[in-house]
């Protein structure tokens, strides 16, 4: 028997025991566990303890893709924060990774998400033949590339981003650093930017921000958030976009591609105590061989 196993049993038996809970409620919360545990070992995780966030947001969207419903979805999420809530009281867990889930009434939040085929009708709409136009492209490709936060994408500098290697340098929440992979279309687009898009937005002025707008200034998350809903007015979509959806749309993008899960986390700059020490002996290069593998536009 796995550790995982045997911990569901043990929350199994302080139903029983301790709850007194009916029959038929304690055979539902076994099954939703059972699956859980199934889909842990399909994501070759031995020991619960590597259970976080991450995981359990990939395993909700494993059950919509499944095609449970919003309220199945929702009663799985209640069943495992019961299971976590008694790891942590039994001092088996030291941090509950379901706790920061969302579940309103509606049934489970999961993050918005971007077909790519939304995502290249958004990345198109820019007018390339236009200096704003080109940057715009370059920016929007850049989000989408290494799932930046707004206010990563709008701090981006010039030494930041190797396009020869192809990387970019963020700095994060708690101003940590991380080195993300970015695609060839991104590449090309930065490119084009910087040959005469730049400097002509620049008018002889000097920047050390990748992207500019009125007299040289960086670009604000504001500026940008209004460029986004205008190209998706463009692109024809409806729904509310935010730069958040592409970062959700990036990570969703690399795992249903088949990307490992601890690589897309250091790629989107997850600090969780749990899984630092996993993030240690991701090489860069690995990194940069994944994203091309899996990333839609790698």
């Amino acid at each position: 028997m796995s550790e995982t196993d045997a911990n569901i049993d043990r929350y199994m038996n302080y139903l029983v025991v301790e709850k007194g809970l009916a029959a038929a409620t304690i055979e539902s919360y076994s099954q939703d566990l059972s699956r859980f545990a199934g889909f842990l070992k399909s994501c070759k995780i031995a020991d619960i303890a590597e259970t976080d966030t991450a995981v359990i947001l990939k395993y909700l969207i494993f059950l919509r893709n499944e095609g449970l419903t919003a309220r199945s979805r929702a009663r799985h999420l209640v069943t495992l924060r019961g299971f976590f809530k008694f790891l942590i009281q039994e001092k088996l867990l030291k941090k509950d990774p379901a706790r920061v889930i969302d579940l309103p009434k509606t049934g489970v939040q999961l993050p918005d998400v971007l077909s790519v085929e939304e995502i290249e009708r958004i990345l198109n709409a820019p007018d390339t033949t236009r200096p704003k136009g080109m940057r715009d492209a370059a920016m929007l490709e850049l989000l989408y590339a290494a799932g930046l936060r707004v206010s990563e994408l709008v701090g981006v500098k010039l030494q930041d981003v190797n396009l020869e290697v192809g990387f970019v340098r963020t700095f994060g929440k708690g101003s940590k650093e991380r080195m993300v992979p970015i695609g060839s279309y991104a590449r090309e687009k930065i490119s084009e930017y910087l040959k005469t898009a730049r400097l002509l937005l620049l008018k002889s002025l000097v920047s050390p921000y990748m992207f500019v707008a009125h007299a040289g200034k960086p670009m604000t998350r504001q500026g940008f958030w209004k460029l986004l809903k205008k190209y998706a007015l463009i692109a024809g979509i409806d729904k509310e976009i935010t730069p958040h959806s592409f970062r959700h749309s990036f990570a969703s993008h690399l795992l249903e591609g088949g990307a490992d899960l601890r690589a897309v986390q250091m790629m989107l700059g997850h600090v969780d105590i749990s899984t630092t020490q996993i993030y240690t002996h991701v090489a860069r290069d690995h990194l940069r061989k994944l994203h091309e593998k899996y990333h839609p536009r790698g």
